[in-house]
């Protein structure tokens, strides 16, 4: 009996308008309705109307109203990750029977911390709408696989980039703020000299946290050393070291250390960089925006 119920109560529930979705996206992320009503060709005016009856249905305000733009309601940010999906997803199933189909192979070069969030969605997204597309997968740091990008090699890779080093070329695709993290019992952020782990020289996260610390005048000495961001989490969960970590990966046992009086870190990017456009690497780098994009709505959602 309360199954059924609960099937026929879901059955019931409104369903929501694709265009009216990407009216929604377009104004949360323009903030503003007339910059929105210019992206969709329609008056701000009717944007208005849309909003309105989307806010009836789902019987919550998403916009505060200011003079000279909207911003989310704390409902209208958990709105806007479902919507981004939503949209992401409608294109997803438009494309598998209306584009033309690709063959052949694909090279991606990617750093491990940023593989180990998306490949695996990436990867089986993009296998089921390109089943006869090989692609070839290489982990590394963003020096060796832009090396090897310009010697072709690979297509297309996923490097790290800083404040102090923006890149050259190729297009940002995602920002995070760098923290400091270690174990959550842990007495490491309390030693001194502070005994930090990081990566060998170029790495962005590295000149990061040692250009802080100077900047802080705290001394310090470099107990762990390892490329991977499994290595510099390993060193941490022992409380052999703390570590500059970006803010998605810190999970339990690791807490930040934002009070441990220890000097902020700056945002690092993630860059998309393309040796050459080309429809099947074009494709793919379409899926990992997706991912990073997701990523960042459910690092948002879980700010909420």
């Amino acid at each position: 009996m309360d199954a059924s119920v609960s099937t026929l109560n879901t059955a019931n529930l409104p369903l929501l308008d694709i265009d009216v979705l990407r009216t929604f996206v377009a104004i949360a992320e323009s903030g503003s309705f007339t910059r929105a009503a210019r992206q969709v060709h329609r008056t701000p005016s009717a944007l208005s109307m849309q909003i309105k009856r989307l806010e009836e249905i789902l019987g919550q305000a998403l916009f505060v109203r200011e003079a000279r733009q909207v911003r989310l309601t704390s409902e209208g940010e958990v709105l806007l990750g479902y919507g981004r999906r939503f949209l992401r997803l409608n294109e997803e199933a438009v494309q598998q029977f209306l584009s033309p189909a690709l063959e052949g192979r694909v090279g991606l070069g990617t750093t491990d911390d940023v593989g180990t969030r998306i490949l695996p969605g990436v990867l089986s997204r993009f296998a089921r709408s390109h089943p006869a597309v090989q692609v070839d997968v290489v982990v590394g740091s963003s020096e060796q696989n832009l090396a090897r990008l310009d010697a072709g090699e690979l297509d297309l890779v996923l490097v790290t980039a800083g404040n102090h080093n923006q890149p050259a070329r190729g297009e940002v695709v995602h920002t995070e703020p760098l923290v400091w993290a270690g174990r959550e019992d842990g007495v490491a952020a309390h030693r001194s000299p502070l005994p930090v782990a990081l990566a060998n020289q170029g790495c962005v996260w590295r000149k990061t946290a040692l250009d802080a610390l100077d900047r802080a005048g705290i001394s310090y000495r470099v107990a762990f050393n390892c490329d991977h961001c499994s290595g510099q989490e390993a060193a941490m969960m022992a409380d052999l070291a703390v570590a500059p970590f970006p803010r998605s990966l810190v999970r339990a046992p690791l807490r930040r250390l934002d009070r441990d009086g220890l000097p902020a870190l700056a945002d690092y990017q993630i860059v998309l960089v393309e040796r050459a456009r080309a429809p099947v690497s074009d494709a793919l780098g379409g899926y990992v925006r997706s991912a990073l994009l997701e990523l960042r709505d459910g690092a948002s959602a879980r700010a909420v």
